[in-house]
């Protein structure tokens, strides 16, 4: 039980605001691509991506794992992506900082999600079982979300223009 929660209330509680954070994030990735600065959805996708690693940590462990490594990178980016936004309001040089540091913590959970699409939905964990999972359909899968997401903030940096 973690804050009062069974640890299945805790899964789902952060299942769906990881799924929240992904949406969300990338409703902001197309709006940046559109040089428009999406102000309730980026906030939404700000502190549901918090809580996605935060609530991360609620799960119980005795070891640090490769999860609470990328958990612990995101939050610095986003706290970085933060300062960018609402801080120093995008100017001069912290527009490409907040552009890179939120697409990168979009890519970190959406590399989790690939993870945990390998690993629950059956058709995907036959096509790579191991655990975690490092068949070359996985390899492939992630190879090609890297690839999208490093398009996509190059194009980000190129269009996004802050009014």
């Amino acid at each position: 039980m973690t804050l009062g929660l069974s640890l299945h209330a805790v899964t789902i509680l952060h299942v769906v605001i990881s799924l929240i954070g992904v949406v969300s994030g990338l409703v902001v990735l197309f709006g940046l691509l559109k040089s428009e600065l999406k102000a309730g959805m980026t906030a939404l996708f700000l502190v549901s991506t918090i809580l996605t690693n935060a609530t991360g940590f609620m799960f119980p462990f005795e070891k640090l794992l490769p999860s609470h490594i990328i958990a612990l990178l995101s939050l610095v980016l986003l706290l970085i992506a933060c300062i960018a936004l609402y801080g120093w309001k995008l100017s001069g040089a912290w527009r490409s900082i907040y552009l890179i540091t939120a697409i990168a913590s979009l890519y970190l959970n959406v590399f989790v999600l690939v993870i945990q699409s390998f690993l629950k939905i059956g058709v995907l964990h036959e096509l790579a079982p191991s655990v975690p999972p490092s068949e070359p359909p996985f390899a492939v899968t992630q190879g090609v979300v890297l690839v999208l997401f490093v398009i996509a903030g190059i194009a980000a940096l190129r269009r996004f223009r802050p009014a």
